[in-house]
């Protein structure tokens, strides 16, 4: 593989999912909204936390803290929310890893990622990559994309992990099936580098187009360069089936929208 060739792979990730600024690996703590969170339990309660939140009811806040102290762990993960935020509660990052902890105790996959977000940057805890990747693990196993995606980094980077770059093109993988854009174009770098995956340039060329679509111009400017490695029956294949796989995304994300009751 000559140098030449080699695609550097984004080494932080920013979602559209954040609520705080550009969240990352290397940023700001990423963390999910309320309506999100609502995907672990109920809508119409975590509704009332975020009137009552932006509202300032003191009194509303420490009904929903009580729900939260009782082990609920949907209220759990949104009071981490609230101390992330400062809504309604003053800002405090380590009452929010607090929260977070109980929830993520409980399975709650949103808990865990913001959890290993903040042992990622060591905000609210000490910083602790080992543990990063733990919490990372735990959200990814749940399906959580991002998570997927981060863990990803860290075993391409060897943070937390042994560096292992078979490892992290099967997390890239696994979130830029679920539309990560920049899993997507990670994984299309490995590819047309042969970084833990066999060198393909078709495969690249694909896995760039998808990470492209958003008009990204890192990602468009990757996609057009390994499109000249190809013959223009080549590029007209690659093309057919990033389509393919686009629609697969979209229908897989339609389906789980449907199945949690949210209207397109």
């Amino acid at each position: 593989m000559r140098s030449t060739r080699i695609i550097g792979l984004i080494g932080a990730v920013i979602l559209p999912l954040a609520i705080v600024g550009g969240c990352a690996l290397v940023q700001k703590t990423k963390v999910e909204t309320l309506e999100q969170a609502a995907e672990q339990g109920d809508a119409s309660k975590v509704e009332t936390l975020r009137q009552a939140a932006e509202q300032g009811d003191a009194s509303k806040v420490e009904t929903f803290r009580h729900a939260a102290d009782q082990g609920i762990a949907e209220y759990q993960y949104n009071f981490g929310l609230l101390y992330l935020k400062g809504e309604g509660v003053p800002q405090d990052y380590r009452e929010a890893a607090k929260w977070f902890r109980l929830a993520a105790d409980q399975g709650i996959a949103f808990a865990q990622y913001n959890l290993g977000s903040m042992y990622y940057n060591g905000e609210g805890i000490p910083q602790d990559h080992r543990e990063a990747a733990k919490w990372f693990r735990l959200a990814a196993d749940q399906g959580h994309a991002p998570a997927q995606h981060n863990l990803g980094l860290m075993y391409y980077n060897g943070e937390g992990v042994l560096q292992d770059k078979r490892e992290a093109a099967k997390w890239f993988r696994l979130a830029a099936d679920q539309g990560i854009a920049f899993a997507q174009y990670n994984l299309g770098s490995m590819y047309y580098n042969g970084e833990g995956v066999i060198q393909d340039d078709s495969e690249s060329y694909i896995w760039l187009s998808l990470a492209a679509i958003n008009g990204d111009e890192k990602f468009m400017k990757a996609r057009d360069r390994v499109a000249k490695s190809l013959s223009p029956n080549e590029r007209h294949a690659a093309q057919a089936e990033a389509k393919r796989r686009l629609q697969a995304i979209d229908a897989r994300s339609t389906e789980k929208s449907v199945s949690r009751g949210v209207a397109e």
